[in-house]
């Protein structure tokens, strides 16, 4: 078994791919997805389904993935809660990075929302530094920095 890709539906897909790839420079898998037929519909249950999109390989993943997959139907749902921390579903994707203040800037130029306070805290392995922030369309990320002791 294989872990091979996480999802978000997302209202313009070329725009938060766009921002996942300058943010966290995520690396785009050719080609980009346009996909429908009754198999699709079939598959996904959704009446007349078309979607586009393109998966995105995550920073510190090979070649094989995971992937990020982002995809945009012809007729979305709307979201019906803003994004928080506690909002039932998917809860967060989170990365790894250098400098969270830094990425968080980054979060907020390309559109992005800032949700938490930058927080440090301290454990016997070292130190923990994160926050949460959300992307264009409310997904919530979560960004994270590890000091060892």
């Amino acid at each position: 078994m294989k872990y091979v890709h996480t999802n978000i539906i997302s209202k313009d897909w070329r725009r938060l791919a766009d921002f996942y790839i300058k943010v966290f420079n995520c690396k785009p898998t050719l080609p980009e997805r346009d996909l429908k037929g009754e198999w699709l519909e079939k598959g996904t249950g959704v009446k007349n389904a078309t979607l586009k999109g393109m998966h995105l390989l995550l920073p510190g993943c090979g070649k094989e993935g995971p992937t990020l997959e982002i995809f945009q139907y012809s007729e979305n749902l709307n979201k019906a809660l803003p994004a928080a921390a506690n909002r039932e579903g998917l809860g967060h994707l989170a990365f790894k990075v250098d400098d969270v203040d830094k990425i968080l800037s980054e979060i907020l130029e390309n559109g992005g929302k800032k949700l938490g306070e930058v927080v440090s805290k301290e454990f016997k392995t070292g130190t923990l530094v994160f926050t949460y922030a959300a992307d264009p369309e409310d997904n919530i990320i979560e960004i994270q920095s590890w000091i060892s002791k």
